[in-house]
């Protein structure tokens, strides 16, 4: 029977000119990883390249290439840019580390090296990488899970990618920092999840709804909020409130709980604006694009009643970098 990728050991390349040390490190390795060898830096990088290793152990004192080369080289390349590095060397300065650090090694094994202190730190690395790539697992089911609703709906993935990117420039420019910033980037694209719970009649209706259809339609905040409820992730219950409150107004006219002010979490505010001023400067099947200034003038015109007024007066500080931003992914 084939066997799974995920069920194999991890791959770990070692890179030493010497035999010698090449042979103890696999001694000490083999039992629970798939091991590479390199006795250059050239044929690292190459390996590096094609087998994709987990982990590089990789000597520092080398003819030809030092090993704080070839790592400056595998950070440069996008294709080995994350792979992690633990030097392996003789060095024991404490300027040398901090060289291989500087470099972009993510530890460093002093040479004669002890099985046990080995074993420790691969393991702790392999753990990380696969937290790391667990994360960016996440983070894409999440994206992909924001692009379902696009499916449901005439609004394109751009106008998605567009109000994104604004709600982390909002976010920044009020103050918040790049941990928020970032979350409320990748959560921004959930704000509509809901619709997949609106039937097609209306959703897709070209013209104006009616009272009924409206009423159906307002139900998209809490059917998403259904959707992404009593997550244990920090991203995800920040897309819950995005998308629950996303049509809430300032004013306590909006929808679902006809919140006021800074009873509507920021999030949600920050989300509102950037969502309605990337709606009206982008064509739609329904309406031309607007002006920025025009949209911009619409914005401030709701300030304090639909908007926050903080935040609106973000979108006027950052506009030049939000119409950039906007520009990047401009509808065809």
């Amino acid at each position: 029977m084939k066997t799974h990728p995920s069920q194999l050991n991890p791959k770990i390349l070692i890179v030493d000119d010497e035999p010698f040390n090449l042979k103890v490190l696999k001694q000490i390795l083999q039992d629970n990883y798939r091991l590479s060898f390199a006795k250059n830096g050239l044929d690292a990088l190459e390996l590096a390249k094609t087998e994709q290793p987990q982990l590089i152990l990789l000597d520092v004192m080398m003819p030809d290439m030092t090993g704080f080369e070839v790592c400056a080289q595998l950070k440069a390349d996008q294709t080995t840019h994350n792979i992690p590095v633990i030097f392996v060397t003789a060095l024991s300065d404490e300027n040398d580390e901090a060289t291989g650090l500087t470099h972009g090694a993510v530890d460093y094994i002093t040479k004669p090296v002890y099985p046990a202190v080995v074993k420790a730190r691969v393991k702790t690395h392999l753990s990380l990488v696969r937290a790391e790539s667990l994360q960016r697992t996440h983070l894409e089911l999440i994206q992909r899970l924001g692009r379902a609703a696009e499916f449901k709906d005439n609004e394109t993935g751009l106008h998605v990618l567009r109000m994104s990117h604004i709600s982390r420039i909002l976010a920044i420019k009020l103050g918040f920092n790049e941990a928020f910033s970032d979350d409320l980037l990748n959560a921004a694209p959930m704000h509509d999840i809901g619709k997949i719970g609106i039937p097609d009649n209306i959703l897709l209706k070209p013209g104006r709804l009616d009272d009924d259809e409206m009423t159906v339609m307002k139900q998209h905040p809490k059917i998403g909020a259904d959707i992404l409820d009593n997550s244990s992730s920090s991203l995800i219950q920040l897309a819950h409130s995005v998308a629950l409150y996303h049509h809430e107004k300032w004013d306590g006219s909006g929808y679902p709980h006809g919140l006021t002010g800074e009873n509507i979490p920021i999030e949600a505010r920050i989300v509102a604006v950037a969502d309605v001023f990337d709606a009206l400067t982008n064509k739609r099947p329904y309406k031309e694009a607007w002006p920025v200034e025009d949209a911009l003038e619409e914005i401030q015109k709701q300030s304090g009643r639909h908007f926050d007024p903080e935040v609106v007066n973000a979108l006027t500080d950052c506009l030049d970098e939000i119409v950039t931003t906007i520009a990047k992914w401009k509808e065809l």
